[in-house]
């Protein structure tokens, strides 16, 4: 069970620690200290729901077809690997968009609204959690396992949101600088290409 629990925990956060909008706006706003807790929770429970939908949906594939989870298997290692490379990539160009602190105030429901359109109405969460995380909890065919698979997942974006939302101020003068994002965005990568390793291998 740790041995599931640690790989649904790592396979979500390398997952969302990938660069994009969202994060970017939970790490202005915590830099800003401006609706922190309402916009992290907001974001992790978007997360968990997503999450559950994948882990449970592939539970009700697999019944009808046995193979479908090898197929989404090497699926979803084609997508790490390919990730992967867009994060090297990055890294060499090192060109990022930092967020800066300013002195406007957002209302609540402006930054709730923000998250919500920065978290659903993007489709790389949708491969990320319904695709990819459900292809990777495939894998374990106990039930027990899947739920402790998915609860570790999901505690992973709690986690994250939350640590760079409240983090935010103590590593705004690191974070601020490209050559930070561009260590992040190695390890991202590397992350992402022993998740894949680990699914050919599940298959063969």
């Amino acid at each position: 069970m740790i041995s599931v629990a640690l790989t649904g925990f790592f396979t979500g956060f390398s997952l969302i620690l990938a660069i994009g909008a969202q994060n970017a706006f939970v790490l202005r706003q915590g830099l800003l200290r401006q609706n922190v807790f309402a916009l992290c929770l907001l974001c992790a429970a978007s997360d968990a729901i997503l999450i559950a939908l994948g882990v449970a949906g592939f539970g009700w594939l697999v019944k009808l077809s046995p193979r479908f989870p090898d197929v989404m298997a090497l699926a979803g290692a084609a997508f790490l690997i390919v990730y992967a490379i867009t994060r090297f990539r990055a890294a060499n160009r090192g060109i990022y968009d930092t967020p800066q602190t300013g002195d406007r105030v957002t209302s609540l429901w402006s930054t709730l609204l923000m998250g919500l359109a920065l978290t659903w109405l993007n489709p790389h969460v949708y491969l990320d959690t319904l695709g990819l995380i459900g292809a990777v909890s495939s894998q374990y065919q106990a039930a027990g396992d899947r739920l402790v698979f998915g609860l570790a997942a999901a505690a992973s974006s709690f986690v994250f949101f939350f640590s760079l939302g409240y983090g935010a101020r103590f590593l705004s003068p690191l974070m601020q600088t490209a050559r930070a994002w561009q260590v992040l965005d190695v390890l991202v990568g590397g992350v992402m290409l022993v998740i894949a390793f680990g699914l050919v291998t599940s298959v063969f």
